[in-house]
């Protein structure tokens, strides 16, 4: 599962990057240790462009009765995407980008879990798979999104048997695009990310908590010893 990650890259940055339009009316602070359920940012597609909104993270699909589910639909196995009933719809027509610039996997050693950080080999923000859903209660939207995960590459496999699907940036706008319906296409997508763009490294048990977002959670453990 993908159930930590960061994002203290600047919006402005981020915007020249994955050249999206955003509400400025919408402050995205540095965030070092993100968490389920809260407000994430994501990219989508209106008529071509890409716009940014800020999401829930965890899917509360629109036939829900209990927006309470979105805890349990922080992620999203690519296997069978197209046939799960929380997803297929949203796989259909609701795509979107989940920015970030690392994420976090617990390895664990003895007794205890050590965690480790996740990032590009050149150190910039990437865009994981992600779907999203609009839920609608006594008329106030809500909406959310799920991060999509698939086997582990070489290097995410020493830590955890599951990774987030990272997106080459070739394929993002064909990703959003709502109006592509190759299903098998869209799944050929859903793969591990080449392990030698991507390195790791142990950080402090401070992530453990996400009441702990600090830049701390960043840094690299300067003493680590493996069992």
């Amino acid at each position: 599962m993908c159930g930590r990650f960061s994002l203290a890259t600047d919006i402005y940055a981020l915007q020249e990057q994955f050249n999206f339009e955003f509400n400025d009316e919408v402050t995205i602070n540095p965030r070092f240790n993100v968490a389920p359920s809260q407000q994430i940012l994501t990219i989508g597609s209106n008529g071509g462009k890409r716009i940014g909104i800020t999401m829930k993270w965890g899917l509360v699909p629109s036939w829900s009765k209990d927006s309470k589910i979105g805890y349990k639909m922080i992620n999203a196995r690519a296997e069978g995407i197209d046939q799960k009933p929380s997803f297929k719809t949203p796989f259909k027509h609701k795509r979107c980008l989940i920015v970030c610039d690392g994420f976090y996997e617990w390895k664990k050693e003895g007794e205890n879990k050590q965690p480790f950080r996740f990032v590009m080999e050149d150190g910039r923000p990437f865009a994981f798979a992600g779907l999203w859903d609009e839920w609608d209660k006594n008329g106030e939207p809500l909406y959310s999104c799920t991060i999509i995960t698939t086997t582990p590459n070489e290097i995410t496999q020493e830590v955890h048997n599951r990774m987030p699907v990272i997106l080459e940036e070739d394929a993002y706008d064909v990703w959003m695009d709502s109006k592509m319906n190759d299903t098998e296409y869209l799944k050929s997508l859903l793969i591990p990310f080449p392990s030698k763009k991507m390195k790791s490294y142990p950080v402090s048990t401070l992530v453990n908590s996400p009441k702990n977002d600090v830049a701390e959670c960043l840094a690299q453990l300067t003493v680590y010893k493996e069992e």
